[in-house]
């Protein structure tokens, strides 16, 4: 078991239930995600979702990771970001049975999303039926027109960088 928290920083951070950190999570993206507002995983705890004051969902995939996290090869992997809604994601959850995300926002819409690959299904209220068995479609919702990124498995994750020795002003250059 451990605990999860989200970030201003867009960072995710996993915990013992000791109290001790086991890992710092940033988002690979070329886009900064924002504030972190809300996170959840699966029920198998494989999955791990977070969303963003921005509208993004990040997921990631945690399940090698707490088969051993003391083992660095086990490396937890984001494997796809989307832009979910245009303003802040307020909820989110995994519906693993049909393989669908389910996010709401401030803006009082509530969306469906393909778990894998972040496609969009639609929005509850719309006039037609959800389409779940057609993942080949992409559709886009109307206030996001942003396709889903996929992470390659060789992307590393964003790190933060220290710096060795401070910019000095050269002034023979």
């Amino acid at each position: 078991p451990l605990l999860a928290s989200a970030h201003e920083s867009s960072c995710i951070r996993l915990w013992s239930l000791q109290g001790n950190l086991m890992k710092e999570l940033l988002p690979f993206s070329e886009h900064p995600s924002g504030p972190l507002t809300a996170l959840c995983t699966d029920i198998f705890t494989k999955i791990l979702l977070a969303g963003s004051k921005e509208g993004h969902i990040i997921r990631w995939n945690i399940a090698s990771f707490l088969e051993n996290s003391q083992n660095k090869k086990n490396e937890i992997k984001e494997e796809v970001c989307w832009r979910a809604h245009a303003t802040e994601v307020v909820d989110l959850f995994i519906e693993e049975e049909k393989n669908v995300v389910v996010t709401a926002s401030i803006d009082g819409s509530v969306r469906l999303w393909h778990a894998m690959t972040g496609y969009y299904f639609g929005y509850f209220g719309q006039a037609r039926k959800f389409e779940l068995s057609d993942t080949s479609r992409l559709i886009l919702c109307p206030d996001v027109n942003n396709f889903p990124a996929i992470i390659k498995a060789k992307s590393k994750h964003m790190e933060k960088k220290k710096v060795k020795y401070p910019l000095m002003l050269d002034r023979d250059k």
